[in-house]
């Protein structure tokens, strides 16, 4: 693990990495979330979200 924040650009199904890393940060909790793991983002904000709670959290707001 290289314990280094990625850069990502999110799409509507997929992310492209822009920077190499392993993980980005939650927007909402600022939990770190692996890449092999990372499931939920906004591609409108380009916001990771740790799961679908931080993501209706944004939603709501």
């Amino acid at each position: 693990m290289n314990k280094k924040l990625a850069k990502i650009k999110y799409l509507p199904n997929n992310f492209e990495i822009i920077e190499g890393g392993d993980h980005v940060i939650c927007a909402i909790s600022g939990k770190i979330i692996n890449l092999e793991t990372l499931n939920y983002w906004n591609v409108e904000l380009q916001e990771p979200y740790y799961s679908y709670k931080e993501a209706e959290k944004k939603r709501i707001q």
